[in-house]
């Protein structure tokens, strides 16, 4: 007898996509490294990339900070990491009093452009839900304990707009060049699951 990966964690719509790419690979017309390079790329490579040279752009650059704060969508277009997606993109500030996370409760919207494909457990009904819900749970979940002190806000993502947390800039950052910032900035900090340490 043949094993088979146990898929039982899937939703069903992961389940129909799993058995549309297995089809299509049968059948000759998809290359599965092909698929897999593109995956990647947008994983791990073009979008939280962008997003991050946007994060450290707004750290070294006071104006180009207040023009992300009021017009996202234009600031990051200007560094031309433009959305297909059709949605404005609002940036949100965290602060020493105000933490922000962003979710999207009815299914799965988010600023590819800049984050790239949107991770397993932002679209999985349990996070949907709960970061409305309880989102210092959630958030405790991924290791960041907010104290009763910090306002946390919770963003909900629509078709038309979707959201980018701006993370505080860490201490300890003062002489770091632009780049170096970038590469301290993580794709969960821009979605408000993650608050980046001392570097």
């Amino acid at each position: 007898m043949t094993d088979h990966p146990d898929h039982s964690h899937l939703s069903d719509s992961e389940l129909r996509v799993r058995a549309l790419e297995s089809l299509l690979v049968d059948k000759g017309l998809v290359d599965p490294a092909a698929l897999d390079a593109i995956v990647d790329t947008y994983e791990n490579k073009v979008g939280p990339r962008n997003g991050a040279r946007v994060v450290a752009r707004a750290w070294v650059d006071a104006d180009f900070k207040q023009w992300l704060l009021r017009d996202g969508t234009a600031a990051i277009d200007s560094l031309g990491y433009t959305s297909t997606q059709g949605a404005d993109i609002v940036v949100l500030e965290n602060t020493a009093k105000v933490h922000n996370l962003t979710v999207c409760t009815l299914c799965s919207c988010y600023p590819w452009a800049v984050l790239g494909l949107p991770p397993a457990w932002y679209k999985s009904f349990p996070y949907r839900s709960r970061a409305v819900k309880d989102p210092r749970g959630v958030l405790l979940e991924f290791g960041q304990d907010i104290a009763d002190d910090v306002e946390v806000r919770v963003w909900d993502s629509t078709a038309e707009v979707r959201y980018l947390v701006l993370p505080e800039r860490p201490a300890g950052t003062a002489d770091m060049t632009e780049d170096a910032l970038a590469e301290l900035v993580t794709r969960n900090s821009m979605i408000g699951t993650d608050r980046l340490g001392e570097a």
